[in-house]
């Protein structure tokens, strides 16, 4: 089972995944963990790194079905280390996938143009380099200022000398990205949506809570 964990920067996908990983190990279900972009490993994953601070220009300088290549030659990179974990593992955890790269470059364009782009990142991901395609894509929603709350506390990346890249430093660019995620959960197929904020509270849902509603999509699931 091929599972992709979803959501806006800072929304907690890194810490669910890994939260999943380990739960499905403890119960002896064999599992691995792959996020994306492969920032360190691949020739288009430090490409996305330079572009992420700035290098090629700022966010709406660089053409997004330009920037969707970069997302997408970052997995067929890794095509070969993802249908590895596929044949020797009953579950496959996705730090992002696909849908990241549509609903960050998606964001970017006009409404009556999305449909276009959203159809060239699904012909060239799956069609043209035949990544395989998600059983589950879990998206976790989480307001754009609880998420950049969040991004203010994440420990020294790999890619950026930066507390936040270009994309998590701007509000309105998130909140845009947010919305495109919240349109797929609705509209795709074998979609699954958890809110990371109570409204009541005002307040981040814990770690736990969010983690025992991941799970819980899991129950009685295997290949």
């Amino acid at each position: 089972m091929l599972i992709a964990i979803e959501g806006i920067d800072g929304s907690g996908k890194g810490t669910q995944a890994k939260l999943l990983l380990e739960s499905f190990r403890q119960t002896g279900r064999s599992a691995e963990l792959i996020s994306f972009p492969q920032y360190d490993a691949t020739l288009f994953g430090r490409a996305i790194g330079d572009f992420l601070n700035g290098r090629f220009g700022a966010l709406d300088e660089v053409n997004p079905f330009l920037v969707s290549l970069l997302y997408a030659g970052d997995r067929f990179e890794s095509k070969k280390k993802l249908e590895g974990a596929l044949a020797q593992c009953e579950f496959v955890i996705l730090d992002r996938y696909v849908a990241s790269n549509i609903a960050h470059q998606g964001s970017k364009v006009p409404v009556e143009e999305r449909a276009e782009l959203i159809s060239w990142i699904k012909q060239i991901e799956f069609e043209i380099y035949q990544l395989p395609k998600p059983d589950l894509v879990v998206h976790l929603d989480l307001p754009v200022a609880a998420a950049q709350e969040l991004i203010s506390r994440k420990s020294k990346r790999t890619y950026t000398d930066k507390a936040a890249d270009l994309q998590e430093a701007d509000a309105n660019y998130l909140s845009g990205v947010r919305d495109v995620y919240c349109e797929l959960a609705v509209s795709e197929r074998n979609w699954s949506q958890i809110n990371c904020y109570n409204e009541t509270t005002e307040s981040i849902r814990s770690l736990e809570e969010i983690h025992r509603e991941l799970l819980g999509l899991f129950s009685g699931k295997s290949n």
